[in-house]
């Protein structure tokens, strides 16, 4: 297959798996080959087994991160840190994209930047919604549940402490009555901790808003 043939078969689409090259009576050395030198020559990026990126200046859409870490792993979506931050919940810049999966944590470094993985159990797997990112689409935590799913995974996650350290902002764009029925799924004393304290934050921050 020449290069150009391989940008009509994507089309749009910044990411490609390589099973879309074994249709038909192919000879899958070939492929392999092929892909390997598209590689090695800079034209596309392998960014784990099977899954590849179109390079610049050849790609006609820049990866979204989220688009990029669902694609990296099937059943997950983009959660914590880089939710919050999406939802302009948290004032940082996340630099690593962070999901949560039913699957083994895991980090992984791309051409297309740093990925983190973290697990929770199958009953947990919810709070999720396909979220249009600019022509592009991902399956991204509620504001609710991002929250959620980082005091829940972090050490100490429930503690008044750690809930000023994340410094939160923007809290009266949280929906507290979905943020109660969530945290109850949990069945955990550290995630009534947190919700009292997140009701705490958000009733000082409505306060602070009225005197202003």
């Amino acid at each position: 297959m020449e290069y150009e043939s391989l940008l009509k078969l994507i089309g749009e689409d910044p990411l490609f798996e390589s099973s879309l090259l074994f249709a038909g009576n192919i000879n899958p050395k070939i492929v392999r080959l092929q892909l390997a030198r598209w590689v090695n020559s800079g034209r596309i990026y392998q960014l784990r087994r099977g899954l590849y990126a179109i390079a610049p200046p050849y790609q006609k859409m820049k990866p979204h991160p989220f688009l990029v870490a669902n694609r990296l792993r099937r059943a997950s979506y983009v959660s914590l840190q880089s939710a919050l931050s999406f939802y302009g919940l948290i004032p940082e810049t996340v630099n690593r994209t962070t999901s949560v999966s039913t699957g083994r944590p895991e980090r992984l470094q791309t051409p297309l930047g740093s990925y983190e993985f973290r697990h929770i159990r199958p009953g947990l797997l919810f709070g999720y919604q396909m979220t249009a990112l600019g022509g592009q689409n991902a399956f991204v935590a509620t504001p609710e549940k991002a929250l959620l799913d980082l005091i829940y995974l972090q050490s100490g996650g429930g503690s008044m402490n750690y809930l000023n350290e994340l410094r939160l902002q923007n809290l009266n764009s949280l929906d507290l009555d979905l943020l109660k029925k969530q945290a109850e799924i949990f069945v955990s004393p550290k995630m009534r901790m947190a919700l009292n304290g997140i009701s705490q934050l958000i009733l000082g921050e409505t306060n602070e808003y009225e005197e202003l």
